[in-house]
């Protein structure tokens, strides 16, 4: 599947995900009798390319069978102006480069 296919449908289903604000189903930890464990980051590689990085831990019966990691390059958005604070409380105005925000499906 090509690396922009991968992206809109991640995007889409992301997007289905932010249709509700209902936190029924959040829980603290894995049940790692049987499930899959996904964690999504966004890092930001070079002033025109984020890289999308996604691990995917496969537990069954307590054990760790199978971790796969995936990264795919995407576009960067540019940069922010924002105000960022030193450790002694002074603030200033710096740039900073766009997030992407992560909506996550799950059926």
């Amino acid at each position: 599947m090509h690396i922009t296919t991968k992206f809109c449908l991640l995007v889409s289903l992301l997007g289905l995900a932010s249709c509700s604000d209902d936190k029924e189903d959040v829980t603290n930890r894995v049940n790692k009798e049987g499930a899959v464990e996904t964690s999504v980051t966004v890092q930001h590689a070079d002033s025109t390319h984020d890289v999308i990085k996604t691990i995917h831990k496969i537990w069954a019966n307590s054990v760790e069978y199978k971790t796969v990691i995936h990264l795919d390059t995407i576009p960067a958005l540019g940069v922010e102006n924002t105000e960022g604070e030193n450790a002694n409380g002074d603030t200033k105005k710096v740039q900073v480069p766009k997030d992407y925000e992560i909506y996550i499906t799950v059926k």
